[in-house]
């Protein structure tokens, strides 16, 4: 039998030339995805930058929430409610009427740790700045900045009624009253959080004692 070597030749060429064909394409492939793994194309790296942004917020509000929690640890009383509510409305006494007003925004606190920190069996548990017991009374001590209501000064609160300052706290800045409640269910449930004009009544000296608030609520 008669061979034809040129035709062989041909046909051992063409399988030669797939198989380098085959090797070049898979080789190629390899590197297409090797290049992906190490280098995403452009247009990925962008839809990521959005992302990147938003990893950075939130670290930055990571350390905010820490600062936060640096500064409440030397607060006397913090805000435990946000509810907000209305003292529109209410019975002001005729006597307190002629008195300076001005406008506040009050919220309420209890001795408990969700506002000082403190729990019982801890000496300065229920102590205000002045020293006096916290006390839910006829006359009741509050919080205030001593800048704008000196520890001592009373005021007349409506829907909560008459308020002594002895307390104070470093979330308690400029016209903001943090008023003292028993129990955290009472301070959502009667107060909440109000804008309210207050009467100033008396302005304080910077003290306040146990034996004052007693008289004022003895004599009240």
């Amino acid at each position: 039998m008669k061979v034809n070597i040129n035709l062989f030749r041909s046909a051992a060429f063409v399988l030669f030339a797939g198989v380098i064909s085959l090797f070049f394409v898979n080789d190629t492939k390899a590197a297409y995805e090797s290049s992906w793994s190490i280098e995403p194309p452009e247009y990925i790296a962008e839809a990521q930058l959005p992302l990147v942004e938003d990893l950075r917020l939130l670290e930055n509000r990571t350390l905010s929430l820490e600062s936060k929690r640096l500064v409440q640890d030397d607060t006397a009383s913090t805000f435990i409610a946000s509810r907000l509510a209305s003292s529109e409305d209410k019975v002001i006494p005729r006597h307190v009427k002629d008195n300076p007003k001005k406008v506040v925004t009050a919220t309420g606190y209890t001795a408990g740790e969700e506002s000082t920190g403190k729990n019982p069996g801890d000496p300065l548990y229920g102590i205000t700045f002045s020293g006096v017991e916290v006390t839910r009374d006829h006359y009741s001590t509050i919080a205030a900045d001593p800048k704008v209501f000196p520890i001592g000064s009373i005021l007349y609160i409506p829907g909560y009624g008459y308020g002594v300052v002895a307390d104070t706290g470093s979330a308690i800045k400029g016209n903001i009253i943090d008023l003292y409640y028993d129990t955290v269910d009472e301070v959502f449930n009667e107060w909440g959080k109000q804008k309210v004009e207050v009467y100033v009544l008396k302005e304080g000296d910077g003290t306040f004692t146990e034996e004052e608030l007693h008289k004022l609520n003895q004599g009240a």
